[in-house]
């Protein structure tokens, strides 16, 4: 596989709801105050549409919808599950004609996923199957709570089977709970056993991420 792009991330999780949206708009935000020309985009949403809606506003307007969240399915499912339910294809090739545009228009692209690393599209195409397509490297959100450690290492290994290169974990405090022993040593742990991919970690309701962190997930620094 021959990476096309140098600049530009897929930010996958651990899971649903672990905070990619988070991760994605602050990313975004980040490197937008600091002079790069970065835009994020959902490819597919299911459900309301509230992701590509924050995603827009990280983006300052200076994306059309259609290319922010190009396919929207409404049933809160997997994308292949909700095109079942709602009698209809899902249309990868305007989640590829947006990303496409975007790569050749802006700086750094940030792409969020769907759920999981691996999430069904269609019958055929898979969330990880683009993301190796488009030659994006991945950042891993881990929802730091009892679990993840578990769910991490099986998305890090999933990532690295299909050759992707891997930009670090950002353990997220999801939904912090005052003395949980996995929460207080969830990021020591992993970094014991896992030395050499590098790590962050994200307090709850932080509105500010790391710049060092955004670059390099952004892949400006190395």
């Amino acid at each position: 596989m021959i990476y096309r792009m140098k600049h530009g991330v897929f930010v996958s999780g651990t899971d649903t709801g672990v905070g990619k949206t988070q991760v994605a708009c602050l990313l975004v935000r980040v490197l937008r105050l600091s002079g790069v020309d970065a835009v994020g985009m959902k490819p597919f949403c299911c459900g309301d549409r509230l992701d590509a809606e924050r995603l827009d506003a990280a983006n300052e307007g200076s994306v059309p919808m259609g290319l922010v969240n190009p396919v929207w399915l409404r049933v809160p499912a997997s994308p292949y599950t909700a095109s079942l339910v709602e009698n209809r294809g899902v249309d990868v090739s305007l989640a590829r004609e947006a990303y496409e545009t975007l790569r050749a228009a802006h700086e750094v692209v940030v792409v969020e996923g769907v759920g999981g690393w691996a999430v069904p599209l269609t019958q055929s195409v898979w969330m990880n199957d683009l993301v190796v397509e488009w030659g994006l490297p991945v950042g891993v959100v881990a929802a730091n709570r009892l679990g993840a450690l578990n769910h991490t290492r099986l998305t890090v290994d999933a990532v690295r089977a299909a050759g992707v290169p891997l930009r670090g974990i950002l353990w997220n405090e999801v939904h912090p709970v005052q003395g949980d022993p996995a929460q207080l040593t969830n990021r020591a742990v992993w970094e014991q056993l896992m030395p050499g991919l590098e790590c962050w970690g994200l307090e709850h309701g932080a509105e500010a991420l790391d710049l060092r962190m955004a670059r390099v997930w952004g892949g400006l620094e190395g």
